[in-house]
């Protein structure tokens, strides 16, 4: 080996393996305090997209476990209610089996009777009417709602929750009126700048021969074009983006020539097209943001207000929400409806397009799509019990001071009974069967994913203090290598003296 003092190549050989050390002693480090292998994407690419892939399920299953245990409640709540009922029905039982001994007792006390059997049917009434789960009732039959498409040509999709339009949703047709129809965020090029055809050179723009093309930028993506390059490359280049941007780029011909236009591919205010250009291309330099507008739709359907089913005309607003289209209508009360592009039309008016059909819950008791389980809470008003067992009579009708109406109102009180506890036996089997038995496997499997998760991402601590220790020796001996690395040449120029 030469003799040399103006390259050092031992010096440099020890401070590249000095700094390599150093490297792998900050990893270990990192690892140590965060507890966790992977702390960057760098650590391991494939692991970090397993892992949260994972805990995107973690989260979802989680995510599961709360509705779960707010659907517990709700059933509870419901259950709660039903009890007292049945706690009611019991008296109403006593006072008509009281007036239906005749022998011993007298008209008056047979009023009495009645009386007493006319609060607790008020008493189930108001249970029945009172009873819910937040804003949710349970027990008058309207819990629980579903919508279903029945015009597909104007509406791609409905969905109705428990409210609207300041009552409980009911069963019955929706209707719609287009008042402003949805557009897209669009860029025209106009005359600012034109060309002959799709096929002509940029540098054409505008009738000319001098265009020597330049960059566009369509909601934060860049396009470069060069004079020799074609409108249609330009176009072409513009569209490649449109999975990012949401813009796609086409050629207007008009009076001999045409110029490329901007559209975004989402209706209303909420998706624009933010445009600026370095030179003439599309629609001048100064830059400009456009936007579309959200349509507006007067909806018709039925609701229970104070007591009285009714239609009831409210507006939906498209784009309220920051994610939402302009096609995509919502009322106050989380109720909403999607337009399609042949329904987004002001000659819509007056358009029956779906049907809500009331009397069932729907739970999304799991992490996924589709995972859900439905229950229908059967309404409890006196009038809807006892209904089958006396023609012409409910429990809201019974009449014990006769002889004949406290015998009748003995049957009628016996099926209530029957019923109520049926519908108690359904929430009893749904809660245990399904959500329950729902929640003890989202707790296995939350318990088996997190244990996986922590298996990627976790530090194998035992390893990495090794690893460490290791490294640290290496460090101080590559320092102590470095040192003598750099004290060579001046053990060489001895040599001179």
């Amino acid at each position: 080996m030469a003799l040399q003092f103006n390259t050092n190549l031992d010096a440099l050989t020890a401070t590249f393996n000095l700094l390599k050390v150093s490297s792998a002693i900050s990893t270990s480090i990192q690892r140590l305090s965060s507890g966790l292998r992977i702390n960057s994407a760098a650590d391991d690419p494939a692991g970090l997209v397993i892992a949260n892939s994972l805990q995107a399920q973690v989260d979802g299953l989680n995510q599961a476990l709360e509705n779960n245990q707010d659907s517990i409640n709700l059933v509870k709540t419901a259950s709660s209610g039903m009890d007292e009922i049945n706690s009611l029905l019991d008296t109403i039982r006593q006072k008509a089996l009281d007036a239906a001994n005749t022998g011993a007792t007298d008209p008056t006390a047979a009023q009495a009777d009645q009386t007493a059997i006319q609060s607790a049917i008020q008493s189930i009434n108001n249970i029945a009417s009172s009873t819910q789960y937040g804003s949710k009732k349970l027990l008058d039959g309207s819990a629980g709602v579903t919508a279903a498409v029945t015009n597909s040509t104007l509406i791609g999709g409905i969905n109705f929750g428990g409210t609207y339009g300041g009552g409980v949703t009911q069963a019955g047709n929706v209707t719609i009126t287009v008042n402003n129809a949805a557009t897209r965020a669009q860029v025209s090029g106009g005359t600012a700048a034109t060309y002959a055809s799709v096929n002509a050179s940029i540098s054409t723009v505008n009738g000319t021969t001098t265009g020597t093309g330049g960059t566009v930028v369509i909601n934060g993506q860049t396009v470069t074009v060069s004079g020799t390059d074609t409108v249609q490359t330009l176009i072409d280049k513009i569209n490649a983006l449109t999975g990012t941007t949401g813009v796609a780029a086409n050629f207007v011909s008009a009076n001999g020539s045409g110029s490329i236009t901007l559209t975004n591919q989402n209706y209303g205010a909420n998706f624009k097209i933010t445009e600026s250009e370095t030179a003439a291309l599309i629609a001048g330099t100064a830059g400009t943001t456009v936007a579309g507008l959200n349509a507006t739709v007067t909806v018709q359907a039925s609701t229970l207000v104070g007591g009285n089913v009714t239609t009831v005309v409210a507006t939906f607003t498209g784009g309220r929400y920051a994610s939402d289209s302009g096609l995509r209508v919502t009322d106050t009360n989380g109720n909403s409806i999607l337009l399609t592009e042949a329904g987004n039309n002001t000659s819509t008016s007056s358009k029956a397009v779906g049907a809500v059909t009331a009397n069932s819950l729907q739970f999304q008791i799991g992490g996924g799509v589709g995972q859900t389980a439905n229950i229908a809470l059967n309404s409890v008003f006196a009038s809807n019990l006892g209904t089958t067992s006396v023609p012409g009579q409910t429990l809201a009708t019974i009449d014990v001071t006769t002889t004949t109406g406290a015998n009748n109102a003995l049957q009628i009180v016996g099926e209530a009974q029957n019923q109520i506890n049926q519908y108690q036996a359904q929430l009893g089997g749904f809660q245990d069967n399904v959500l329950q038995a729902t929640n003890d496997y989202l707790n296995n499997s939350v318990l088996n994913l997190t244990a996986s998760i922590t298996n990627i991402t976790g530090a194998n601590i035992a390893q990495e203090v090794m690893n460490l220790t290791t490294n640290q020796l290496i460090q101080q001996a590559g320092a102590s290598a470095l040192a003598t690395a750099e004290n060579l040449p001046a053990i060489y120029l001895k040599l001179l003296s």
